[in-house]
């Protein structure tokens, strides 16, 4: 019994000890420390709301102190906003008498929405503070974004609420028609390099109209958003060589979130699709991330879509879908899609030449290349494939088999790969029989590594090591490279002419 006793007298005492009046503090005296002295936000479009950044809090004492204000220098004007361990405080610009217990931490959570017209005219700079205390006890942390001007192309709202509407696959999807009214310079609608672009939901050319992009341009998709280009209509894309890392005259499309954390995130945005009747495409200078599916091809009018030293790269579904297109494409790169990088079905027409076509997505059977006559659906289910010509081409990535056809044999299906790297595993099919089947294969390197230089950062550049080096027929030979590299004789495979890796 005495044995009990003890017991529960010994629990009364951890009880009691245990048990804190009511938060008994000491106030602070200006010795808080930071995980950092400034917090980035990085760059933003004028009014559209930043990411979520964190900044932490340390009390480094044996004490519980009280911080009588922390608050944003700017106070109830500024453009920043806070949550402080989950409180709001008013309007998440001051928040008075916080406690902050003896080696302990707290979050402070950070956003902003800015205009252009906040920022500093010189170097667009959006500033504050987040002060703790005051007077000698008085401790800051600098809040810093970039706020960048745009022009923002969005559907109009509608008398009852709704959006404006177009027509796409049978569909009405939020977005309008692109005229001489969305600022893009007249009625040939011309994009320049003046200023970004934002587009929400999809922007349509239509009919019997020309889109073209400038030299330099760049235009950001929203979530859900693309471009539609309708039966008739043309776009034309008037990149040209860069000699920086900026990329200055490269055309870019991607998504609308300009933070680093989502520079190769996939599916940001959905696509730029060419309607069947669409005309006489042509693409240069390009590089496209981030979408759903990059490049949307359907059965145009009997022109041929010229796609010249473009990149296309984080698809979550395909870089290019091509149906019963006809292509003649020079200097690709697409690396990383979902499904495919490059799927050409329903027949068509294609012509690859120095193109590089890797795909490194993991969890499933994704290919580099898969060609096709069929498609489920359509009338009539197949449709000849008249010509699909690979030359001086690479076709890899990190699954056994990077090339797939899917044929009917009721149709035609014409293929040819000349002088291509190519990975596939070993297999008694018929078709792919790349060692003896010369009606289809000509001097084909099977799995072996090209060696890029850094998959996970889309440089698909070579060296000398690469098996691909030194491998191309001259015959096939486009004389520069993507970057505008002169080809040697005989040329390496792929869109890139190799260059010794940086060191």
């Amino acid at each position: 019994m005495r044995h009990y006793f003890v017991l529960f007298l010994f629990g009364i005492l951890l009880a009691a000890s245990s048990c804190r009046t009511d938060f008994d503090t000491v106030a602070s005296s200006g010795d808080l420390k930071f995980s950092k002295d400034t917090v980035y936000l990085d760059t933003v479009f004028k009014n559209i709301g930043s990411s979520t950044y964190n900044l932490k809090v340390y009390n480094r004492s044996k004490e519980d102190i009280n911080i009588p204000t922390i608050q944003l220098k700017n106070g109830l004007n500024s453009k920043y906003r806070m949550t402080v361990d989950g409180m709001n405080g008013n309007n998440g610009k001051i928040f008075n008498n916080v406690t902050l217990l003896a080696k302990d931490s707290l979050y402070i959570f950070i956003e902003t929405t800015a205009d252009i017209t906040d920022a500093n005219p010189v170097d667009f700079l959006y500033t504050d503070e987040i002060q703790f205390d005051s007077g000698s006890n008085l401790q800051k942390v600098a809040l810093v974004t970039l706020i960048q001007d745009a022009v923002f192309l969005y559907p109009k709202q509608n008398p009852d609420g709704t959006k404006e509407k177009i027509e796409i696959d049978g569909k009405d999807v939020d977005g309008f028609y692109l005229d001489e009214n969305d600022e893009t310079n007249g009625n040939q609608l011309l994009f320049t390099n003046d200023k970004p672009y934002v587009i929400y939901g999809y922007a349509g050319v239509p009919e019997n109209k020309t889109v073209a992009f400038e030299a330099g341009s760049r235009v950001h998709f929203h979530d859900n958003s693309g471009l539609f280009v309708s039966n008739n209509a043309e776009l034309q894309i008037n990149g040209n060589v860069s000699t920086t890392k900026n990329l200055e005259n490269e055309v870019i499309f991607e998504g609308d979130r300009l933070e680093p954390e989502y520079s190769d995130v996939p599916g940001q945005w959905n696509s730029i699709i060419f309607a069947d009747g669409s005309t006489n495409h042509s693409i240069n200078h390009l590089t496209l991330k981030n979408a759903k599916i990059g490049l949307d091809i359907r059965n145009q009018d009997a022109s041929t879509f010229q796609i010249k030293n473009t990149q296309i790269y984080d698809c979550s579904n395909y870089g290019i879908l091509a149906q019963n297109a006809k292509i003649n494409g020079e200097n690709i790169i697409i690396n990383y899609a979902g499904l495919a990088a490059l799927s050409c079905v329903y027949g068509g027409d294609y012509k690859f030449t120095h193109c590089t076509f890797n795909n490194t997505w993991s969890g499933g059977q994704q290919f580099a290349v898969n060609l096709s006559n069929k498609l489920a659906g359509a009338t009539p289910e197949t449709n000849p494939l008249t010509q699909a010509t690979f030359n001086n081409c690479i076709i890899y990535g990190s699954n056994t088999n990077e090339f797939n056809l899917d044929k009917n044999t009721n149709t035609a299906f014409i293929y040819q790969l000349n002088n291509c790297l190519l990975k596939f595993g070993s297999t008694s099919n018929p078709d792919y029989q790349f060692g003896t089947d010369t009606a289809h294969y000509n001097a084909i390197i099977l799995n072996e590594n090209p060696k890029f230089f850094n998959l996970n950062l889309n440089k698909l550049n070579i060296d000398k090591t690469s098996a691909a080096f030194a491998k191309g027929n001259q015959a096939y030979t486009i004389p520069f490279d993507i970057i505008g590299n002169t080809r040697t004789s005989p040329p390496d495979l792929g869109a890139y002419q190799s260059k010794d890796f940086p060191k």
